[in-house]
């Protein structure tokens, strides 16, 4: 199979999921020569990691939908060259495989039968460039979602592709660690040149990593496709109206018009340590989650903020400490589900955690359901975050950015007290991160306490009402 950077042609290509009457892309016509790198953007839901999926070889037109028209890497079909290709996905718990970090990213090598003197100095040599905090015996169980980015992109970076597609790497990173893999991604194509396809919501920041930037079309078409400044120059506006996010726009802030009211939640020196582990995931934490407030945690990967945000939410028993809610002495990981629910709603870190029924609108009435509350509400929801088309789709064929919403809405539609969202805004477009910011803000001033933990720090300066930062163990 030849070496160096791949050469990429679509023509007239598109793909509907199996099950949806829509396509999800059609009619995309794009030709990357080899080395180019470019910037794919478009509104959330507009098909960027479905067409990533499709040059990395994986989706299957036989059972898992309908493609029409020419997709070709090196002059044939994306799935006869899938070993030229390294993707780096949304979710990073995708991809990571194996218990130990180095194992996982020495996988994609053992599997393409490299030699075992070369696997070791790779893996190694990967590790080193994403900066990972670690040996190469750390656990991948005990790794935060920030750190398990890291090691995928780690494990890609290994395979030297001559077609590199990141979906998003940085998006669970904290903005140092976001920083390092952006400049190991730039040291690896510099040194090894191969053509690069980005999806990347943080653009000011990916621009220097690319020369050109291709918009996609919610549903079929191109936006727009040329040099960066061109695009943002010629259709900025327009790209803005679309929900793109455009460099050097301003963004909303929603501070609260009134101080915090009665306590809803709070943790007492609240710890958790990992069995086995000689470290402490969270330390004795101190936090309070009052009515009408919405505390802002921030902090960098693997400071435990994850792990926090699930006591705080009563999903994961403190191994020190409490956490309980007002009014109440039995610990909030004690709760039923059902109780628990209607008193704190949660957003998980991976959405697919939590996606329990076969459609978008059963998703959303589940917890309504169970616990004999209206339904009515919950299903305003829907289009409320812009999924109403999608009522009667899979949750798990969403992409990720409504995959984000539709987690939002599951835990809205029980009315619960107190909100705890781990990174809310992941994925969203521009028009979408701004309606949840005025959904949350919203909430926050009826009376809801909120938590969400983000690495966003637009997100964090425009809700934040009290900022909390947490710190390595």
């Amino acid at each position: 199979m030849a070496d160096g950077p791949c050469r990429v042609e679509l023509r007239g290509w598109g793909w509907r999921h199996a099950g949806r009457k829509d396509w999800a892309l059609r009619g995309v016509d794009l030709v990357l020569e080899p080395g180019e790198r470019v910037l794919l953007l478009g509104p959330s839901g507009a098909g960027k990691s479905t067409l990533l999926a499709a040059l990395a070889g994986l989706p299957d037109p036989e059972t898992a939908g309908e493609s029409e028209g020419v997709l070709l890497v090196d002059g044939r079909p994306a799935r006869d060259v899938r070993l030229r290709t390294g993707l780096v996905l949304q979710d990073p718990e995708t991809q990571v495989v194996m218990a130990r970090a180095g194992d996982d990213v020495a996988f994609g090598l053992e599997n393409r039968s490299f030699p075992e003197t070369a696997i070791w100095p790779r893996v190694r040599e990967a590790l080193d460039t994403v900066r990972f905090p670690y040996g190469l015996d750390r656990a991948t169980s005990q790794l935060s979602g920030g750190e398990k980015q890291r090691l995928a992109i780690a494990g890609v970076l290994a395979l030297r592709p001559g077609l590199l597609l990141l979906d998003e790497p940085t998006a669970n990173l904290d903005p140092d660690g976001a920083r390092v893999v952006r400049g190991a991604v730039a040291a690896v194509l510099d040194e090894v040149g191969c053509t690069t396809v980005l999806v990347e919501h943080r653009v000011a920041a990916a621009l220097p990593l690319v020369d050109r930037v291709f918009v996609l079309e919610p549903g079929g078409g191109v936006v727009a496709d040329g040099a960066p400044a061109e695009v943002f120059s010629r259709h900025g506006e327009t790209l803005a109206a679309r929900g793109v996010w455009v460099p050097g726009r301003r963004l909303p802030r929603r501070p609260a018009g009134s101080p915090p009211s009665r306590l809803v939640v709070a943790a007492e020196r609240a710890g958790y340590r990992y069995p086995g582990s000689a470290q402490a995931a969270t330390p004795p934490t101190d936090l309070a989650l009052r009515a009408g407030e919405a505390v802002v945690l921030t902090g960098p990967n693997g400071s435990g903020k994850s792990t926090l945000a699930m006591m705080l939410a009563g999903l994961r028993t403190p191994t020190s400490g409490t956490v309980v809610a007002a009014g109440h002495q039995k610990p909030l990981s004690a709760w039923r589900a059902r109780e628990l629910a209607g008193t704190v709603g949660t957003v998980f870190q991976e959405p697919e955690h939590q996606f329990l029924t076969r459609t978008v609108r059963d998703e959303v009435l589940l917890g309504p359901r169970l616990r004999g509350v209206g339904e009515p509400a919950a299903e305003a929801l829907l289009p409320r975050l812009r999924l109403e088309h999608l009522a009667a789709a899979n949750p798990f064929t969403l992409s990720g950015g409504e995959k984000r919403r539709l987690s939002v809405a599951t835990a809205l539609a029980t009315s619960p007290s107190a909100l705890v969202l781990d990174e809310p805004t992941f994925g969203q477009d521009a028009t979408t991160w701004t309606e949840l910011l005025e959904l949350l803000a919203g909430l926050r001033d009826e009376g809801s306490a909120l938590l969400a933990v983000t690495h966003d720090e637009e997100f964090a300066e425009a809700l934040g009402d009290r900022h909390v930062t947490a710190q390595v163990a």
